[in-house]
């Protein structure tokens, strides 16, 4: 586009605002197509899709049936056996959902760009959802320079459209927030559900989601991080967990939502990070709760503390390098980068849980056996590594990689900012402290006076036995 943020532009279908359709290409539709093609790949769901719904309803305007294709490729960097387990699950999810609407969905083998080309081929539109990353940005660019007929991208994965909620790089929540925060009544709105007119299914071949087992295993993958059996990926799976968690726990949310040593959390963030259920969906789920102090609490995570980093990775060309921070944190660190570790540790002992420090321990464990780590732990555990690493650089980059490799939702907007968060980004000066210099700090006994650690370590031993049982 981009949008100011005191444009608005009337919806082109209904539920799907104007903000969220960008047109890629100066290409016309094809003539003489045989289907248009939603090239899914950040939206990974059949459920308020937008970028689906638009799809469905540009196929009826030319009376042509509709191909949902997704393309996977062989190791796709720093993700693993783990990641790609929910990921295809999802995946099936997502071609049972779409059978169900009498569309038809298949999966090819390749990197997805080259996918959506072989595919556009024979489609008079390709449609695509957004995503924010490097890679994903430069696949829809090359698809959009080469597919030969017009592409058109749908933004389907925020509530707010990033370029909408702002023209730059924000420096903090508070700058962002009230941006984001006047237009929710326009885009914290329900999707309609469009039916397919032309369900002849188009004769294109594509993988066997029966047996996924199979499918991973004709993968060239990093087997060595193990998927976690207690997480199942799909919609189906997050409309199941998110439904526990409001009937469960919300009702203490604002109360516990900082306390790891409970289990107050919705673990939403995984399937966020491979589109498998809306954050439109979830806030409206949120609200039907009421109004108070849980609701706002939890939209504010949800949209405004989720969507800086889209904002921070859309803006930041290095969000994935230590030259992103702040200039302010990387002079106070580069002052203090010659204090003495005490003490210190290397990255292997760090990936072993070989410390000295009980809670960190378990936090490290909790994210190798479980893909998960509760918030207020990786704001600990970050800030650790930097405490005990040789140098920031060499902190960071430690922290990036182990992020990446055990979280489920790792590889994500919120990953790349809350990894710089640990250093400085969106966050302030503070007093001034030997290794952190004037970033923050974080100690065992500020967590044991906010926290009950203990009670934490004991549950993750717990939540890994059972994933140990759960494997057997």
């Amino acid at each position: 586009m981009p949008t100011s943020a005191a444009t608005s532009l009337p919806d082109v279908f209904p539920g799907i605002q104007g903000e969220r359709v960008q047109t890629l290409n100066e290409a016309d539709v094809r003539a003489d197509a045989s289907y248009v093609l939603y090239w899914m790949q950040q939206s990974q769901r059949a459920e308020l899709n937008h970028a689906l719904e638009y799809a469905i309803r540009r196929a009826n305007e030319l009376e042509l049936p509709l191909l949902v294709a997704f393309g996977l490729m062989d190791g796709y960097p720093e993700a693993n056996l783990r990641h790609y387990r929910f990921l295809v699950e999802g995946l099936a999810d997502v071609a049972e959902a779409l059978a169900k609407r009498h569309v038809t969905f298949v999966l090819q083998r390749g990197a997805p760009d080259e996918v959506a080309l072989r595919l556009a081929a024979d489609a008079a539109l390709v449609v695509c959802d957004r995503g924010y990353l490097r890679p994903q940005r430069q696949w829809r660019e090359h698809v959009a320079a080469e597919a030969g007929c017009a592409v058109v991208q749908v933004e389907s994965d925020v509530v707010v459209p990033v370029e909408l909620a702002s023209d730059h790089k924000e420096y903090a929540a508070r700058t962002l927030r009230p941006k984001i925060t006047r237009q929710l009544d326009r885009f914290l709105v329900d999707l309609p559900k469009a039916r397919l007119k032309d369900t002849t299914p188009p004769e294109v071949e594509g993988e066997d989601l029966s047996d996924l087992d199979a499918l991973l295993g004709s993968l060239d993958l990093d087997e060595t991080v193990r998927p976690v059996p207690i997480f199942t990926g799909g919609t189906s799976a997050a409309t199941t967990v998110l439904r526990a968690f409001l009937r469960d726990q919300f009702a203490d949310y604002a109360d516990n939502r900082n306390q790891p040593q409970t289990d107050h959390v919705s673990h939403m963030s995984k399937y966020l990070h491979f589109g498998q259920i809306s954050p439109v969906a979830i806030a409206l789920a949120i609200r039907e709760q009421g109004d108070d102090e849980n609701t706002q609490t939890y939209l504010e995570e949800l949209i405004v503390r989720r969507e800086l980093p889209m904002n921070f990775v859309f803006y930041e060309p290095d969000y994935d390098s230590y030259s992103c921070l702040p200039e302010w944190a990387r002079t106070t660190l580069a002052e203090h980068a010659g204090d003495r570790r005490e003490p210190g540790y290397t990255a292997r002992e760090l990936e072993d849980a070989a410390t000295e420090d009980p809670y960190w321990n378990a936090a490290m464990n909790e994210m190798k056996h479980l893909g998960y780590l509760h918030n207020h732990m990786r704001m600990y555990w970050g800030k650790k590594i930097l405490e005990w690493s040789a140098s920031p650089e060499e902190a960071y980059a430690t922290t990036l990689r182990l992020n990446n490799t055990y979280f489920l939702d790792g590889r994500d907007a919120n990953s790349f900012a809350n990894v710089a968060w640990v250093y400085g980004q969106h966050d302030r000066g503070w007093t001034e402290r030997p290794v952190f210099g004037k970033t923050r700090s974080m100690t065992a006994g500020g967590l044991e006076r906010k926290t009950d650690p203990k009670a934490y370590v004991a549950k993750v031993e717990r939540e890994i036995e059972e994933v140990r049982q759960a494997s057997a």
